[in-house]
């Protein structure tokens, strides 16, 4: 198990680099941003950029940018967005408000989707499992932005239950900023409950179909008893590492949803360094959404070992 872990870990940190390499490689083949004239930034930005060896190969260049990045953690200064500001700060001052958009939907989300998993699973080839397959296969095939219209033209607009748009402020744990949360989190919310939803199903209408949860029945256990002693356990063997990998996935938030709502976090801040070519901003960005896919990849497979021992990554046997 130790030697395949170390192997992932190191797998991971090799295809980080390619992509990274890549990323960087194709935003400096492209011009660079043009900076505002007589200011005081702008020479500032110009002498950071002769030092990052903008004029050499572009192999050299990303050295001279990996070496910084690991030994200072200077991802650079924004060109355009937040003028000769550093974008590792701005950066950790947008981080907080995708995880807590994406933390209270995944709160929201995982109770939910598994409860009907089970209920569905429980009440198998009967209306109500048609019923909650159907609805679960028309949720995952909806785009998220097409429940965030919904939600603000029938909750925000015709009820007036919640605002339209995030409020401003960084004070995340207050009622008002959890209320005008609520849109973006129920946006987010649909998908995953439908996926757990199906997951949850799938497993447990086969494990409850299973030679041993017969055996159980006869040694005199219950429906009930033997589901939530065996079937349960054994259907989390599957289940388990989906919400592990949601839940370093939470930081990656939503391009999308986060733009609609006006949240002031990861995802708007990537698809303003896009449409405002600040590459400082989007080099950062783009690395740490690989890095969060590839973390929660690692995590989702070495997580089988230890919920089910019988489960050995790597092993040859």
């Amino acid at each position: 198990m130790a030697k395949y872990v170390t192997q992932r870990v190191l797998l991971m940190l090799m295809t980080l680099l390619i992509i990274t390499c890549m990323c960087f490689v194709l935003i400096r083949m492209l011009p660079p941003a043009e900076l505002p004239l007589n200011d005081i930034h702008t020479q500032v930005i110009e002498a950071r950029r002769e030092a990052q060896g903008y004029n050499k190969p572009y192999m050299v260049q990303f050295g001279i940018f990996l070496k910084n990045v690991i030994t200072k953690w200077d991802w650079g200064v924004s060109d355009k967005l937040y003028f000769g500001s550093d974008v590792a700060a701005k950066f950790a001052e947008k981080l907080p408000a995708t995880i807590f958009v994406n933390l209270y939907s995944i709160l929201l989300s995982i109770p939910l989707g598994i409860a009907l998993g089970i209920f569905a699973a429980l009440k198998k080839n009967t209306w109500i499992d048609y019923s909650i397959s159907t609805l679960t296969m028309v949720v995952i095939s909806v785009p998220s932005f097409v429940f965030a219209f919904l939600i603000q033209y029938f909750l925000s607009y015709k009820l007036g239950w919640f605002p339209f748009l995030m409020k401003e402020g960084t004070n995340y744990l207050s009622w008002s900023m959890f209320v005008s949360m609520l849109p973006a989190v129920l946006s987010l919310s649909f998908g995953v409950i439908a996926s757990f939803t199906r997951t949850t199903r799938a497993e447990l209408t086969e494990v409850l179909t299973s030679e041993f949860m017969l055996l159980a029945r006869t040694k005199g256990l219950t429906k009930t008893q033997a589901t939530v002693r065996h079937a349960l356990k054994n259907c989390m063997v599957v289940v388990l590492p989906a919400i592990l990998g949601e839940f370093i996935g939470i930081m990656s938030g939503s391009l999308v949803i986060e733009k609609i709502f006006a949240v002031p976090g990861v995802g708007g801040l990537y698809l303003n360094a896009i449409n405002g070519r600040d590459y400082p901003i989007f080099i950062m960005v783009s690395c740490f959404y690989t890095a969060v896919s590839l973390l929660a990849g690692i995590v989702i497979d070495i997580s089988y070992g230890f919920i089910d021992p019988r489960i050995r990554m790597g092993s040859k046997k």
